[in-house]
């Protein structure tokens, strides 16, 4: 059994989501890793993680749309507004995702499905770099 970690850099250049699975593919395939599980973290609270389909650009937009409808910039209601309006939306859109990921690794490469990518989700308006702890386990 063997562990490798590593970390993954993503200059954000404002709110949307942006698809790391070939970064995140290419490591696991460098590294020559087998069979195992990767843990996928992301070091931040205004940004989160997750797998969603990646064939169609308007699956993206859509999931944006939505959570602008859930927890609009500006709201009335959120009293966090230190570093502007879309602050405290932020901090709630990543609170109903996920900032970690596990992911199997079978025969070399990520178990994800045929649609399926990796992606970053930035829910700030202002760019930011935001970084993805990877830690590998396995053979």
């Amino acid at each position: 059994m063997m562990q490798a970690v590593t970390e993954f850099t993503v200059a954000t250049r404002g709110r949307r989501l942006y698809e790391v699975t070939d970064q995140v593919a290419g490591w696991i395939s460098q590294s020559q890793f087998r069979t195992g599980l990767l843990t996928l973290h992301l070091r931040h609270t205004s940004a989160s993680l997750l797998i969603q389909e990646n064939a169609d650009p308007d699956v993206c937009g859509d999931l944006e749309r939505f959570f602008a409808r859930l927890a609009p910039d500006g709201d009335p209601i959120f009293r966090h507004t230190v570093e502007g309006d879309d602050d405290m939306p932020a901090h709630v859109r990543a609170a109903l995702t996920a900032v970690s990921l596990s992911i199997p690794v079978v025969h070399g490469a990520l178990a994800l499905g045929t649609w399926q990518g990796i992606y970053l989700w930035e829910h700030r308006r202002q760019p930011h770099t935001r970084r993805i702890a990877a830690h590998f386990i396995g053979e």
